[in-house]
């Protein structure tokens, strides 16, 4: 642009000499007339003075436009600079995502299981007909007037007075029913159930189910957030092919009842439900003690991780416990051996989603608690001595959950629709008591194992259409103890154990009860069998992460209400009263691939 300038300056000036040039003035011309020709000269250099102040004008003007546009450029990025910002934008983002996920160690597992299982129902009378037969003798004794002769009178006076019937059904108590079946003689009691119970009963059936399949998918996240604190959590989704509702029919299985404790435990839906979130604070103060809040890792504990190829995966023996639950453990590390546990936890809040506030004072229930004791008095790599010593106190009957309940357990109708319930606990029972102890030993490839056990049900004077502590609906609750004996062994194959075999035992007595709910067996959990099972497994790695496993069952069941703390045990054999159908044998084979991350 300066050269352009000077240019056409150089343009305007050089025409002024050349015309000059062109036209001379004559040497010997006269003054006047010399005088006459300074003044056009005169007139052109003030020209030229003019054009040259207007020209530093124009140089003044086109520097500072040039000064400008370079301030311009020099804060303006250019697109090699925009993609250096960019490319330092994603450098330091991925540092900040690498960071946070350094700060969160992800893992666990996928499991695919086919079963097949063979099971059989005994002879027995149907309970719930019973109990609809009885209620339904009640409302015919006051159409009648006098006790009916046969089932089928009791039928056509129901029949008959339907209306009446629902009317009556709908306003009964337990504790009228209960209240009645106490004003009846004993020989008149007799002489009823032997008119009715024969129209309730059921020869044996097989209960078989040829192919069963079932997806696990489990997330594992721990994270450190100081030298003495972490944080814990497990994801879990647990379902069978083809069901995703959430809710099962209740059939008195105590895994048919969706409860708190049992929703990873037991198949459920596709949904991913926290199974455990905990944080655990290690050396207060810089002490033994260690203190630990949340949903626990009460699920999985030893010695029942053996046969699936897992490290200990609970605190409490797995034979005592293995129930989700939310509560805390405040411990002491007496030294690298031994640590002491003291657990709490809360099994049933009365207070909150129970509608407690609209019940009087009195009819009101009790929270559920649980407090015990857990120590690993020996703990190595090769040995295992542990201990448990647990309380339940206020035990309901039943706990908050959600099912599709076959059958009106106060009157017996049936309930006529497959309708999803909420189900709510109706009184305190009272207290169980646990204790049990472990001995886990390794020698060289060979691990075993010996668990004994024991609970007492003590209760209180109260029963409920469910039945009481150890009692039926219309019996006096006492105390009653029972035990179970768990054993077993594994062999590791090779140098390096990829393969293993192993064989477990255990039997339960008769009134021998666990919360065990959630313990991973697809027909019932084993250690809550009144009764024996037989277990085989083999496991195969196929590679560190990736294992096969094939696995066998037998349930031998001597005594009816395997799982509950409800209901008087009955001996199967007999051709008992059961208020639900229960297996009295049952066999499942199982094949799984489990895929570790």
């Amino acid at each position: 642009m300066r050269k352009f300038i000077n240019l056409f300056i150089a343009l305007i000036l050089l025409p002024g000499p050349l015309v000059w040039a062109q036209n001379p003035t004559p040497v010997n011309q006269p003054t006047t007339s010399a005088q006459k020709e300074t003044a056009p000269t005169d007139q052109l250099r003030q020209e030229i003075e003019l054009l040259k102040k207007t020209i530093s004008a124009l140089e003044e003007r086109l520097a500072a436009q040039e000064k400008k546009q370079t301030e311009v450029q020099a804060t303006t990025p250019d697109q090699k600079t925009n993609e250096q910002l960019k490319d330092l934008d994603r450098r330091v983002t991925k540092t900040e995502r690498d960071t946070a996920l350094q700060r969160v160690k992800f893992g666990g597992d996928y499991r695919f299981e086919a079963h097949s299982i063979q099971g059989t129902i005994p002879a027995h009378f149907d309970g719930m007909k019973l109990q609809n037969l009885v209620v339904k003798s009640m409302f015919a004794m006051n159409v009648l007037g006098r006790p009916p002769a046969s089932v089928n009178e009791i039928n056509q006076a129901v029949a008959g007075h339907y209306s009446d019937y629902q009317y009556f059904t709908s306003s009964l108590t337990f504790d009228q029913l209960k209240q009645a079946m106490g004003q009846f003689p004993a020989e008149l009691q007799q002489q009823l159930f032997g008119m009715l119970m024969p129209a309730t009963f059921v020869p044996e059936y097989k209960a078989d189910n040829k192919i069963l399949y079932t997806n696990r998918l489990r997330i594992r996240m721990d994270s450190q957030l100081a030298d003495n604190l972490t944080v814990s959590a497990r994801l879990s989704m647990y379902k069978v092919f083809g069901d995703s509702t959430g809710v099962q029919v209740f059939n008195g299985a105590p895994n048919t009842l969706n409860i708190d404790g049992t929703t990873a435990g037991v198949p459920n839906s596709d949904i991913l439900r926290v199974e455990r979130a905990y944080f655990t604070w290690n050396n207060i103060g810089n002490s033994p003690f260690f203190l630990s809040i949340g949903r626990r890792p009460s699920t999985e504990g030893p010695p029942l991780n053996l046969r699936q190829d897992e490290l200990r995966g609970g605190t409490p023996s797995g034979a005592l416990i293995d129930y989700q639950f939310d509560g805390m453990t405040f411990g002491f590390r007496a030294s690298d051996h031994t640590i002491l546990r003291l657990c709490y936890g809360v099994g049933y809040e009365s207070g909150f989603g129970n509608g407690e506030v609209l019940k009087l004072p009195q009819d009101r229930l009790k929270d559920v608690h649980f407090l015990g004791g857990n120590v690993d008095l020996w703990t190595s790599e090769n040995m295992l001595i542990q201990a448990t010593v647990a309380r339940a106190f206020d035990v309901t009957d039943g706990f908050n959950g959600t099912m599709v309940l076959p059958n009106n357990p106060l009157t017996g109708d049936p309930v006529g629709a497959p309708v999803v319930m909420r189900f709510t606990p109706s009184t305190n029972l009272g207290n169980i008591n646990l204790y049990g102890l472990n001995v886990t030993r390794k020698f060289n490839h060979l691990d075993t194992f010996v668990s004994a056990n024991f609970v007492g049900l003590r209760p209180n004077d109260k029963t409920t259409p469910f039945g009481g502590l150890g009692v039926d609906p219309f019996e006096v609750p006492k105390n009653q103890n029972g035990s179970m004996i768990y054993l077993g062994a594994r062999y590791g194959f090779g140098n390096d154990d990829r393969s293993k075999i192993g064989f477990e035992f255990n039997k339960g007595s008769k009134y021998w009860f666990n919360f065990a709910q959630a313990e991973d067996d697809i027909i019932s959990p084993k250690t809550n069998t009144r009764g024996e099972v037989y277990e085989t497994y083999f496991t195969h790695r196929i590679t560190s992460r990736f294992i096969f496993k094939a696995d066998f069952m037998r349930y031998n069941y001597k005594y009816s209400g395997s799982g509950w703390h409800l209901g008087a045990p009955k001996k199967l054999t007999d051709s008992p009263i059961l208020g639900f159908p229960t297996y009295s044998k049952a066999s499942k084979f199982s094949v799984g691939l489990v895929a570790r991350f």
